[in-house]
């Protein structure tokens, strides 16, 4: 079954399955349109899939379906839903190519989804495939008022700014800029010693020696580039006029382990990133930096492409 839709402008895809974090994506959906002033611009696509096996039981999910509908009315939000047969991930991108949609929400947990493991595989084939932003919601969903934006100097991660750039956000709403640099190496340390007392040979090891003025000197030249990084992200944001809280944030060690340790502790709502990193292979669909804040976030992921 191809898409019924006419391509136009101003179109959203969401997947829905009538779970828990569907149902924050639907939440999540009403609030971005009506804050981006778009209710009488958007249409949202409601795409439902069901598989050969599903045909028998699909009551259920056509009423939460027409509820979804009903909803989006009542907000005065124009909806079109879709039932159609075939697998999720493959049935959303056919769409999304047919449609060129703004955007594709996904919830991140479908309902036979078990704990850390995303929508049967749905989320994550549509994150790594489509051509367009793809926002992956978490619930419980709560209006966006913490983001935190990862700038790496990219190409993907200076679309990804421009991309919120665009956004109209609450006034309570604060951006965090986060620029995370590569480790500090750590030098081999030489081969323990054996050190023999009375009472028997005791192992002692070698310290490791202190960092040369070279390499002291490229990590802060590292830094320099970092913080030029955050300073012309948040230029590009308040040139956009973002009259919200901007913060930057400059950290070392694993990027992924850093910027998913900081959402937790800051209580971010939103990640925003690009799909690929200054790290990544062209011939890879997603960054593993990327891939990894789509599996293991606690927050919602919004993948701009």
């Amino acid at each position: 079954m191809t898409p019924k839709v006419v391509k136009k402008r101003g179109q959203y895809i969401l997947a829905f399955d009538g779970s828990e974090h569907a149902r924050a994506a639907v939440t999540f959906m009403q609030d971005f349109i009506i804050q981006q002033g778009e209710k009488s611009k958007s249409t949202v696509v409601l795409l439902a899939v069901f598989t050969p096996r599903q045909i028998g039981d699909l009551t259920p999910l056509e009423q939460a379906l027409d509820q979804t509908h009903v909803f989006f009315k009542d907000k005065g939000i124009r909806s079109k839903p879709e039932l159609v047969l075939g697998y999720a991930g493959e049935k959303i991108l056919e769409y999304a190519e047919e449609l060129n949609p703004k955007m594709i929400v996904v919830g991140a947990k479908g309902l036979r989804a078990t704990l850390g493991i995303l929508l049967g595989g749905v989320a994550q084939e549509v994150v790594e495939s489509a051509q367009c932003p793809v926002m992956v919601i978490r619930a419980p969903y709560q209006v966006f008022q913490r983001i935190l934006l990862v700038a790496d100097g990219s190409t993907y991660s200076q679309k990804a700014i421009e991309y919120v750039a665009k956004f109209h956000l609450t006034p309570l709403a604060s951006i965090d800029i986060i620029n995370v640099l590569p480790p500090i190496p750590i030098k081999p340390v030489p081969d323990f010693i054996t050190h023999s007392w009375p009472a028997g040979p005791e192992v002692i090891p070698q310290f490791t020696p202190e960092m040369s003025e070279e390499e002291s000197a490229f990590l802060r030249e590292e830094e320099k580039e970092g913080q030029k990084i955050l300073d012309g992200a948040q230029r590009l944001l308040q040139k956009k006029g973002k009259p919200v809280q901007i913060n930057q944030v400059l950290v070392r060690g694993d990027a992924a382990s850093e910027i998913i340790q900081y959402a937790k502790d800051n209580k971010i709502d939103l990640i925003v990133t690009g799909s690929h990193g200054m790290g990544a292979i062209r011939s890879i669909l997603l960054g593993s930096v990327t891939r990894k804040l789509v599996h293991y976030a606690n927050s919602s992921v919004l993948v701009v492409k």
